[in-house]
């Protein structure tokens, strides 16, 4: 679970500080304004060995000095916290921070990256194929680092102001698709989620 999240942050903030001519430079200033996005999501887990995928859905807040709050919703109720510091999950007592493991501590340099606006970092470890233009495009990501190539074969991004659908195409025949949707970059954060990322 951690993994996904953390290659979904990866994504919606790498792309808020990259993507490439209508180029990368161009979809990464467009992705870049937004201080603040809130939305929902619907997640689909498609493994080989169930006819059906696994759905979970819930809402997100996304902060661009901040990093990210994933609350999940159904079919069970989990907060997590994404930032520069690792992934944290609530508990009863407050935010506790995940262990990394194994190619954790790879993605959490990557998702670092993306946060500090390090276009090189993500072109280091991804070759970046953009189509479409600012109110359509898709982006593909395939790996270039024998890690990343270990877990994904290519990643799409689909989207127009803001991102709306992620696809995470693993080797093993897996995938999973993220929508995003009803996002929004009119609110700031509420007090609450201020006192999330404080925490």
């Amino acid at each position: 679970m951690s993994r996904l999240i953390r290659l979904c942050l990866l994504l919606c903030l790498g792309l808020s500080a990259h993507a490439s001519a209508f180029d990368l430079q161009q979809l990464s200033e467009q992705l870049a304004k937004p201080s603040v996005i809130h939305g929902s999501f619907i997640q689909e887990k498609h493994l080989r060995a169930l006819p059906q995928p696994l759905t979970s859905k819930g809402t997100f807040v996304l902060a661009k000095d901040h990093g990210l709050l994933w609350l999940l919703k159904t079919p069970l109720q989990q907060d997590y916290r994404i930032s520069a510091k690792g992934i944290a999950r609530r508990d009863p007592s407050g935010w506790q921070m995940v262990p990394n493991k194994s190619a954790g501590a790879e993605q959490n340099r990557l998702f670092i990256a993306v946060l500090q606006g390090d276009s090189s970092g993500l072109q280091r470890d991804f070759e970046l194929q953009l189509q479409g233009d600012a109110q359509h495009w898709q982006l593909t990501l395939v790996p270039r680092s024998v890690l990343l190539k270990q877990i994904f074969t290519r990643i799409n991004i689909d989207g127009g102001e803001l991102v709306q659908r992620i696809e995470l195409l693993e080797t093993q025949g897996d995938s999973t698709v993220l929508r995003m949707q009803d996002s929004s970059a009119a609110l700031p954060l509420s007090d609450a989620e201020q006192h999330d990322f404080a925490e």
